[in-house]
């Protein structure tokens, strides 16, 4: 299994599109690893919420819902300005879902507008004729939904 990685930056509603498909569909994926880090550590109060996604997004919000099919991961990643203040915290969860087509990652500050970094590492198979169906029309479906 081949390992790849994609790093970027996304401004406060920000959104990025990983070009991942291919014309036949036969390479799939898996989020392995999903880390955020903020652009300033500890110069601002930040409150970010990041999320991947197997479909287009058209806006970038703060609410996580895990019933959403086409949700892959999702980070959160909270720390206060003050110096005094100790609670800083980053949670990240991500779905063992294998998937073959572009996915999207959004990025949301409720606290004050700030950026944040990602780091994304995915891991790389090939699929068979029947995987590479079953998981196009997965995404056919969710697109749809």
């Amino acid at each position: 299994m081949k390992t790849i990685s994609y790093k970027g930056k996304l401004g406060d509603q920000g959104i990025d599109t990983i070009p991942l498909h291919t014309i036949k569909g036969k390479i799939g994926y898996k989020i392995i690893k999903f880390q955020t880090m903020p652009v300033t550590p500890g110069n601002a109060t930040q409150e970010s919420v990041m999320k991947i996604y197997s479909v287009r997004q058209t806006s970038a919000d703060a609410t996580v819902d895990f019933t959403d099919a086409t949700l892959l991961a999702a980070a959160l990643y909270k720390q206060e300005a003050n110096a005094s203040q100790t609670a800083q915290g980053n949670e990240i969860i991500f779905d063992n879902e294998m998937f073959n087509q572009d996915i999207y990652i959004t990025h949301f500050d409720a606290a004050t507008g700030e950026s944040m970094n990602y780091y994304i590492e995915l891991e790389q198979m090939a699929l068979s004729d029947l995987e590479a169906t079953m998981a196009t029309l997965k995404d056919i479906r969710a697109i749809e939904s």
